[in-house]
């Protein structure tokens, strides 16, 4: 594993640790501004809880167990995928720059806003990551396309053989033996 994905992932990880915390031990700060994403969220999808309580606490939790296995490097491209998934509601909900009127907040929830967007882009880069070693998709192919080969050489080796075999066999029965 190269030196920048062993710091890079910690890194990476380590905003979402401490998020993940403050939104586990104090959700009823967090709740109120995450009603605007939360109410069309679970009117969409009957499995969520309908309390905004409960959906930053579990928001949270991803956050804090998703972060961690980023940080140790365990299941990093899953565990990327999981933050990603959590940081898109709480980037709506929470840096809603388009809606403030003061300039100087506007600014502030943009410059967040953007931040958020980054982290995104590093945790899609990151989910595709394969750490050098090829993917699935990559070793289905090449083991396919190795097989393929493997059958032409057992199909050209069998010709080889059987035209000499049945020349043969040919003569041995013109000679009767």
């Amino acid at each position: 594993m190269s030196l920048l994905r062993i710091a890079g992932r910690p890194l990476l990880a380590s905003m979402f640790i401490a998020g993940g915390m403050n939104s586990l031990r104090n959700p009823q700060a967090v709740a109120p501004v995450a009603e605007s994403v939360v109410r069309p969220a679970t009117e969409r999808i009957s499995a969520l809880p309908d309390d905004t309580e409960q959906l930053v606490r579990l928001n949270g939790a991803v956050q804090v167990v998703g972060g961690v296995l980023l940080g140790l490097g365990r299941f990093p491209r899953l565990s990327a995928l999981a933050l990603a998934a959590t940081l898109v509601p709480t980037t709506l909900a929470a840096h809603r720059y388009w809606e403030v009127e003061d300039p100087s907040g506007r600014a502030q929830q943009r410059i967040h806003f953007f931040k958020n967007m980054s982290m995104l882009g590093g945790l899609l880069i990151t989910a595709d990551d394969t750490g050098s070693a090829p993917s699935l998709l990559w070793r289905g192919r090449h083991a396919a396309r190795d097989l393929r080969h493997d059958a032409r050489l057992v199909r050209r080796s069998v010709r080889a053989t059987a035209r000499p075999a049945a020349a043969i066999g040919g003569g041995r029965a013109k000679l009767g033996v």
